[in-house]
């Protein structure tokens, strides 16, 4: 892989030529990923994240090493052009493509949020694996430290019926923390709305949102060590009480983070408590998801016999 470095230093400087052309900078894009990929690496990523769809096979580091080249030409460009580069990269079926496109976005993040959004907004209804979803967190997390109104982002996020768009919501809060020095992140603002969206969460039965929040639960004790330690013992008490494995599997998998004698006990109370294949959602969130889904098909069945009785009445 070192090998491949220079070539992706001088990809990422050809394609600082081509910022305010997004349709010769994405196939220039791809024909120099294709030039950098690695097809035995290309074959693992089904095994590694499921549902990948189409992939050219370029390792991380290298792709990164492209988009370094790329961070002062973009500060230089306008957001606008940003913009535009991020809503053509997103349009592509290939994911080291369609994620490159958080490149320009963090350009435009500052300039052109809302625009900025938008765009995150598609990528995240397009994600299918877990890579996509991760690597999309960073940004939406510093969204949110800037504008601390679009944690209504995330909230919405919990009532999906879209897996990967939940597990973001896990994975943005697991990123908040890193996005502020150490000695603020105490001060992250409405630190509460972290703690409601996982509260609205645990539960989920996709296994992939699970991990996502027992992620989030243990790099939001940089945050709110005690708020987290009240959660998990609330939550324990829940999980014992309804026998609810999706609830206790969170539980633990957030532990390593808590101290040794709280780590202890509240691993005790859940001993007897696992996950059961196929087990429905405990989650707040997909209560209500569900009750919604309810009074939706109950409308559509009333609406259906009132027309059947006007049909008979002209008749």
């Amino acid at each position: 892989m070192a090998q491949k470095t220079p070539t992706a230093h001088g990809l990422g400087r050809a394609l600082a030529e081509l910022i305010d052309d997004p349709e010769a900078f994405t196939s220039a894009l791809q024909d120099g990923f294709e030039g950098l990929a690695d097809p035995a690496y290309a074959q693992e990523q089904e095994r590694v994240a499921p549902g990948s769809g189409a992939v050219v096979g370029v390792r991380w580091p290298l792709w990164r090493a492209v988009a370094r080249q790329l961070r002062a030409p973009l500060a230089e460009s306008s957001p606008a052009s940003a913009v535009s580069l991020g809503q053509r990269l997103v349009r592509s079926p290939i994911r080291e493509i369609r994620l490159f496109a958080l490149v320009p976005l963090g350009r435009s993040l500052a300039a052109d949020p809302e625009r900025t959004w938008q765009i995150l907004r598609r990528l995240a209804r397009a994600a299918n694996d877990w890579i996509s979803v991760d690597s999309m967190a960073d940004l939406v997390a510093r969204g949110i430290l800037a504008e601390p109104f679009r944690w209504a982002e995330l909230e919405q996020l919990v009532y999906s019926p879209h897996r990967w768009e939940r597990r973001l919501v896990g994975s943005t809060v697991a990123r908040m923390p890193f996005g502020v020095p150490a000695h603020e992140r105490t001060s992250i603002d409405p630190r509460r709305h972290a703690l409601s969206a996982i509260e609205s969460l645990i539960g989920d039965a996709d296994a992939d949102v699970q991990k996502a929040l027992g992620w989030a639960l243990r790099e939001w004790t940089r945050v709110d060590r005690q708020g987290v330690t009240a959660l998990l013992e609330k939550e324990v008490e829940t999980a014992r009480r309804t026998d609810d494995g999706h609830r206790a599997w969170v539980i633990r998998d957030a532990l390593s983070a808590q101290p040794q004698a709280t780590a202890q006990a509240l691993r005790k109370s859940l001993a007897d408590i696992r996950r059961r294949t196929g087990a429905p959602a405990t989650s707040l969130a997909g209560q209500v998801s569900a009750g919604f889904a309810d009074a939706l098909a109950g409308a559509g069945q009333a609406i259906a016999s009132q027309g059947d009785r006007m049909a008979g009445a002209a008749r």
